[in-house]
C-alpha cells in the first residue's frame, strides 16, 4: 500500500527530466530585440542554420525590435520555460538599458537564465580628422584646455557607447558634451560631416572609414589590441590606466528552464563556436569567440549589470 502511494510521485518526478532529456521535439524560436542586419542577427543566422542541422529541429529567428531590446526581453521572460523560446541579445539590453527605464516589468538578473556567451568585442575611440589630437594624451590635454567644447556622439542615452564616453570623462577628469542619436548610422554620418568630434563605436563598422582616412582611430577600449587594427593602442596603453569597457552577445532562456536543456544548449552552441566558419564570421564582425559555462556567463552578466548601474548613477544619467 505504501509503495502504491510512492509510485505516482516517482512517476511524476520522472516526467520532468524525461521531457527535458528529449528536447528538442519541435521548432525552437530565438527572439531578438533588434532589426535584421544588426550584429546579433548576423551572428545568429549561421548558428540557427547549424543548430537546425545538428539538433534535428528548425531554429526560427524572430526579430522584435523596439525599446532598446525591452520588448524582446519581456516576451522571453513571459514565455514557457521549456527551451523552445530563447533570447539572443547584445549585453547592453540586459546590463545597461534596464537602468534607463524607470518602470521595469521584469528583473534582468532574476527572470532570465544565461545559456552561453556568443562573443565579445571592444569599442574604438574615433575622432574627426579635424580634431587637433592624434593620441589619447593629446585629446585629454585638448579637452582640459576646452572644457565642454568637444562633443561625442552615441547611439542613445545609456547605450554602451554613451557609457564608454562617460567612463572616459570620469577616469581622465575631463568634460565632454554628449550628443545622443537614435542609432549608429546617423551618428557616424554626422561625424563624417564634422558635426560631432568624437565617438566610441564598433570597430568592424567604421574600419573602412578609418582605413580611408575619413575618421581617425585614437584607441581601442579592450585590454588587448584589436586584430582588425593592431597598430592602434588600448586606452590603458595610451594614457588611461585600467580603462576597459566593451560589449558582448549572448543566448538566454526563461529563468525556470531545466538545467539539462541549458547544458545541452550550451554544449551545442559551444561546439559550433569552435568551427572555422563561425570563427571567420566572428572575426569579420570584430568579435572574439566566447563560449564558456552558463555559470561563468551568469557571473559576467551580474558584474556588468552592477558596473553599468554604478556608472549611470555616478554620471547622473536619469532613467526615462
Amino acid at each position: 500500500m505504501q509503495l502504491c502511494r510512492v509510485l505516482p510521485i516517482l512517476l511524476l518526478a520522472a516526467c520532468g527530466p524525461a521531457s527535458a532529456q528529449s528536447w528538442p521535439v519541435k521548432p525552437v524560436r530565438v527572439v531578438m530585440g533588434f532589426p535584421a542586419g544588426t550584429t546579433v542577427d548576423v551572428l545568429m543566422r549561421p548558428l540557427a542554420q547549424r543548430l537546425t542541422e545538428t539538433l534535428g529541429q528548425p531554429w526560427v529567428l524572430d526579430n522584435r525590435p523596439g525599446a532598446t531590446g525591452m520588448i524582446a526581453n519581456e516576451l522571453v521572460v513571459r514565455a514557457p520555460p521549456d527551451g523552445y523560446t530563447l533570447l539572443a541579445t547584445p549585453g547592453s539590453a540586459l546590463t545597461s538599458s534596464p537602468h534607463m527605464h524607470a518602470k521595469m516589468t521584469f528583473d534582468a538578473l532574476r527572470d532570465l537564465k544565461p545559456v552561453v556567451q556568443l562573443g565579445a568585442f571592444a569599442y574604438v575611440l574615433i575622432a574627426h580628422p579635424g580634431v587637433p589630437a592624434k593620441t589619447v594624451k593629446e585629446l585629454i590635454a585638448l579637452a582640459r584646455a576646452r572644457p565642454g567644447v568637444l562633443t561625442y556622439g552615441s547611439t542613445g542615452l545609456g547605450s554602451g557607447f554613451h557609457l564608454a564616453g562617460e567612463l572616459f570623462k570620469s577616469m581622465a577628469a575631463i568634460d565632454l558634451t554628449h550628443v545622443p542619436y537614435k542609432g549608429g548610422p546617423a551618428a557616424v554620418t554626422d561625424m563624417l560631416g564634422g558635426r560631432i568630434d568624437l565617438m566610441f563605436y564598433s570597430l568592424a563598422v567604421v574600419q573602412p572609414q578609418i582605413r580611408a582616412g575619413r575618421l581617425r582611430a585614437i584607441a581601442v577600449t579592450g585590454l588587448t589590441r584589436d586584430p582588425l587594427l593592431p597598430e592602434v593602442p588600448t586606452m590603458a596603453e595610451a594614457g588611461v590606466p585600467r580603462y576597459e569597457i566593451g560589449g558582448w552577445h549572448g543566448l538566454f532562456a526563461p529563468a525556470a528552464t531545466p538545467l539539462t536543456i541549458v547544458e545541452q544548449l550550451n554544449a551545442a552552441v559551444s561546439r559550433l563556436l569552435l568551427t572555422p566558419e563561425i570563427q571567420d564570421l566572428w572575426k569579420s564582425q570584430g568579435m572574439g569567440v566566447a563560449g564558456g559555462s552558463p555559470d561563468a556567463f551568469a557571473a559576467l552578466v551580474r558584474s556588468d549589470y552592477e558596473k553599468y548601474g554604478r556608472l549611470i548613477r555616478d554620471a547622473g544619467i536619469k532613467p526615462e
